[in-house]
């Protein structure tokens, strides 16, 4: 299998995204890796070549640019070449820790949507105290949606949750203001009678506080609400963390009881942390494009390279446009 990295993506690039490369290489022998980006950078970190090729280029999108415009006017930068490697086929799927809002571009217009799907949806994985964690879509690829969208999200999160997180018969939950069936905005009724009828296993409306209990394997949302939850999520554990080691390390007294449970507080800390999740996957679209975490480390670029590789594997495209083309809904205006 073939997967293009857009190097020179994310906070420490290009160094952690040519560790973690290499760091796949060694681990999945069937595997050739494409870097784009400045090859001098690139070779500076690069020390086993081995199934790994480079394409230079000195352009890049930064991760305050305006995406459309971007994607437009920087057809030659590392995002932009990385997505037309899966375009013409010389790759199958494609890896950014860039700018969000251009890979989401990028996708649409030069990688190509499922047929059958109307929007994509950015789909990360996030941890919850059982250990499971749970899918959430859509967190921001699109800040409108219909029910339609949304029980399409629903359908391609489900089979992603089953044929590469390997939960058998994923639940989906619809996330709301509250649990009762009758409960929510237009938008939410209409997608709760909808996603009643979908050939998933619907567990109907979820609320935000129960998210982290692991409710759902699966959480539903429009790209607004998503977005917001995302971001509450993230800032919550960032603030918990820091909370804890200001406590911890406020007295003689404290500083001792963090060094007696150490080691249960780095699992904590692995817990809460998004690198063995993998990146977010871009749903919807003809070939596996997903966006690893802004300030992602070699570890995290190594796992959503093997998130790539389960998602060619197991063929989860190819399931869902023919799981798409069974469903008989009419689009919400």
């Amino acid at each position: 299998m073939r997967i293009a990295i857009d190097a020179m993506g994310g906070d420490h690039a290009p160094k952690v995204v040519v560790e973690g490369a290499m760091q796949a290489i060694a681990d999945i022998k069937s595997l050739h890796i494409t870097l784009v980006g400045n090859e001098k950078a690139i070779r500076k970190y690069l020390t086993n070549e081995e199934r790994i090729s480079i394409i230079h280029t000195d352009e890049m999108i930064a991760g305050d640019e305006e995406p459309i415009r971007a994607v437009r006017r920087k057809k030659n930068s590392s995002l932009a070449l990385m997505a037309k490697e899966v375009k013409e086929k010389r790759a199958d799927a494609c890896i950014s820790a860039g700018n969000t809002g251009a890979l989401v571009v990028a996708g649409l217009f030069v990688v190509g949507r499922t047929k059958g799907i109307d929007r994509p949806a950015l789909s990360p994985t996030l941890p919850t105290t059982n250990g499971k964690g749970f899918l959430l879509l859509d967190a921001g690829a699109n800040v409108d949606a219909n029910a339609h969208n949304l029980v399409q999200y629903a359908v391609m999160g489900s089979i992603y949750s089953e044929k590469v997180r390997l939960i058998q018969k994923p639940t989906v939950g619809l996330l709301n203001v509250g649990t009762e069936d009758a409960k929510g905005s237009q938008l939410t009724k209409k997608a709760f009678n909808q996603l009643s009828n979908a050939p998933i296993h619907f567990i109907g409306n979820i609320e935000a506080r129960d998210l982290l209990d692991g409710v759902a394997d699966v959480v539903v949302t429009d790209g607004f609400s998503g977005n917001i939850t995302l971001k509450a999520i993230e800032g919550t554990a960032l603030h918990v963390m820091k909370l804890l080691k200001q406590t911890l390390t406020s007295s003689i007294k404290t500083k001792l009881a963090a060094g007696l449970i150490k080691g249960d507080l780095k699992n904590l800390k692995n817990q809460l942390d998004y690198p063995e999740y993998g990146g977010a996957a871009l749903f919807g679209l003809s070939a596996p494009v997903i966006k690893s975490h802004g300030s992602s480390n070699s570890r995290a670029i190594y796992h959503t390279i093997k998130q790539a590789c389960h998602m060619i594997d197991n063929q989860v495209i190819q399931t869902i446009e023919k799981t798409i083309k069974t469903l008989d809904l009419v689009e919400e205006d």
